[in-house]
């Protein structure tokens, strides 16, 4: 699979789920506006992955929001193991301090096979993180919250995804995600 295939099918989730289902109400916005970075990793072992991630939060620190509001930093192999990915997220975490910004940067974690704790296997909460590829979303902490000052409780948010997934169901998830979609 080329970068170009895996940043078709990473505008396609963007543009059909994240934006066309509203899961998420602020991305649209930096969408629209060319602020979302897109950026492939092809690393072949964590300490290379780390190496892209250290490059896309020294551009975040340096570079204006207005020209990039928020990274999607995505591996298409590296993590085919949700379970590894989600124990690799202490380690970016822990990057996210040795650059000085913790509290300055967050990390949103997607994966292919994305599950919360608790939740029942086939529950369609999971499918609120799920993505077709590993991905680290670094998103600027003072755009969220100035996004969430003006869009009022977000509590609303999750419930009404719950219910718009829960509608679509997996098989619906998959047509939307597919070609030509």
């Amino acid at each position: 699979m080329t970068d170009e295939d895996v940043l078709a099918q990473t505008r396609r989730w963007l543009e059909q789920a994240v934006i066309g289902l509203n899961l998420c109400p602020f991305a649209k916005s930096v969408y629209v506006k060319d602020q979302v970075r897109l950026v492939v990793s092809r690393a072949r072992h964590l300490d290379a992955f780390l190496d892209d991630l250290d490059r896309e939060l020294e551009l975040l620190k340096t570079t204006p929001a207005d020209v990039v509001d928020t990274t999607l930093l995505i591996h298409p192999t590296l993590f085919p193991d949700f379970l590894d990915f989600n124990d690799f997220l202490d380690v970016a975490d822990d990057v996210l301090t040795e650059h000085g910004l913790e509290g300055v940067v967050q990390i949103a974690p997607f994966h292919p096979h994305f599950v919360f704790e608790g939740e029942p296997d086939g529950d369609m909460s999971h499918f609120t993180n799920r993505s077709p590829f590993a991905t680290l979303h670094l998103i600027r902490e003072d755009s969220l919250e100035r996004a969430i000052a003006s869009f009022g409780d977000t509590d609303v948010i999750y419930e009404r995804n719950m219910e718009v997934l829960r509608q679509l169901g997996p098989e619906g998830w998959r047509r939307l995600l597919a070609d030509g979609a």
